[in-house]
């Protein structure tokens, strides 16, 4: 009975992983209403963690759930019904029809990209959009949301109540614009898919470092865009973005979690044909002469995924490509991976003083100090270098990462080893574009 448990526990934590985007945009479409799309899938898990046990994990969890879901909003709309308005509306999801599973998943009508380009509208604030989008699209909590803003948990409460309103007052349509309307959209579509693939590359909290199921649904609607867009060599440098750092997910981690460094990964092990396929979208996108960040950061992804070996890594090329990106896109992350970069091709002296000149910058990043603690110890400054790492340990959000941070402290008094700086991974602006991890 156990292990039956343990089963559909796990089912409904993949379900919940694979399909509460899709549940929440198909319930969006149909009732208008946000906050009961939401309440009515959190209804339908809870339902399935009922009833799995008792019937088994169905074939199709997606399509039960929207069910489940659909008829929950039916019942809540016949007990609120105060009109004939809500009556049909009611009578229209009881007679649907089910929910089968997509006949063509990169099919433009998506419900899921129509629910980003809604979210995307111009007339809501851009910190509003991409929170919006993050807790719709993948089910991230309001806690790790704030998190993310750097703003309190009811501050960011009250954000997604305003803007749910927003785009009911203002009667925002739940689609993807026509043609002459994409231009006003896209900078913030490019946005969001780069947040919710950095959710699934670098988990903002818990044990696990990674969201697999984050990362490929962020590339799966970046497909889409890039059919949308086939003109924007913006939309294809972020999936050759995405694309070439999917490639190591296999090996980011090892056999128990713990956080294996770039330098020490099994690039025999990296996806041949993602970072091909990245490779050749960012080659046609540069030929079009029109940079942009997300052009620069995929260059920057290609020149560690293209390295046959760690100390093939032309690190000075990336020093450049940083000061580069720092023209589109200036702040104390960017700087941070360029102090990395310099450290690496010029000597740690040199990282450390750029990195030193961010006193005071990047509070709650760890990586600041995870950055100077790595070239503090390559210096020689032990004692230093282990203050540096405890307080990169006190910052850090996931335990993959407090393991290996708490790994180097162990390590300190060891005969010394030449290790790259950690690499920068995650930002915590959103409100900016920022570099995904090397």
């Amino acid at each position: 009975m156990t292990g039956q448990h343990d089963a559909v526990e796990a089912a409904v934590a993949q379900a919940f992983r694979d399909e509460w985007g899709a549940v929440v945009a198909t319930l969006i479409r149909v009732t208008g209403d946000w906050d009961l799309a939401e309440e009515c899938a959190q209804d339908a898990f809870a339902l399935a963690v009922r009833v799995w046990p008792r019937d088994g994990i169905p074939r199709r969890p997606g399509a039960w759930l929207t069910t489940a879901a659909r008829n929950r909003a039916v019942d809540r709309l016949r007990r609120e019904a105060a009109g004939a308005g809500k009556l049909r509306e009611a009578a229209r999801l009881a007679v649907a029809d089910e929910p089968s599973e997509p006949a063509e998943q990169s099919g433009l009508e998506d419900d899921r990209l129509r629910l980003i380009f809604t979210c995307c509208h111009p007339s809501l604030a851009f910190e509003a959009q991409v929170a919006l989008a993050l807790r719709t699209l993948a089910g991230l909590s309001t806690a790790e949301i704030a998190r993310a803003f750097l703003v309190s948990e009811s501050t960011m409460s009250q954000r997604l109540v305003r803007v749910k309103r927003k785009i009911r007052a203002a009667g925002i349509p739940y689609r993807v614009p026509p043609a002459d309307l994409l231009p006003e959209r896209t900078a913030a579509v490019l946005g969001v898919l780069y947040l919710l693939f950095n959710e699934g590359y670098s988990a903002s909290e818990g044990d696990d470092l990674q969201r697999p199921d984050l990362a490929g649904e962020a590339i799966r609607l970046a497909r889409l865009l890039v059919r949308l867009l086939p003109d924007e060599p913006e939309a294809a440098g972020l999936l050759a973005l995405l694309l070439l750092q999917h490639a190591r997910r296999g090996t980011r981690t090892g056999p128990s979690g713990e956080l294996v460094p770039l330098e020490e990964q099994d690039r025999a092990r990296w996806d041949a044909s993602a970072i091909d396929e990245g490779t050749e979208l960012l080659d046609n996108a540069l030929r079009r002469r029109d940079p942009g960040p997300y052009q620069v950061q995929a260059a920057i992804a290609a020149c560690h995924a293209t390295a046959a070996r760690a100390e093939d890594t032309d690190w000075a090329q990336i020093a450049a490509l940083y000061a580069e990106l720092l023209r589109f896109r200036p702040g104390p992350v960017v700087e941070l991976n360029r102090a990395v970069a310099v450290g690496m091709a010029f000597g740690p002296a040199a990282g450390l003083a750029l990195a030193d000149r961010l006193a005071g910058e990047l509070p709650d990043y760890h990586l600041l100090p995870a950055t100077r603690a790595d070239f503090l110890r390559r210096l020689g400054r032990v004692e230093e270098a282990q203050v540096a790492y405890a307080e990169a340990v006190a910052l850090a959000r996931t335990g993959a990462e407090r393991s290996y941070l708490r790994r180097r402290i162990s390590e300190i008094s060891s005969p010394e080893v030449s290790v790259p700086a950690v690499p920068v991974r995650r930002e915590y602006e959103p409100a900016r574009t920022q570099e995904g991890p090397p």
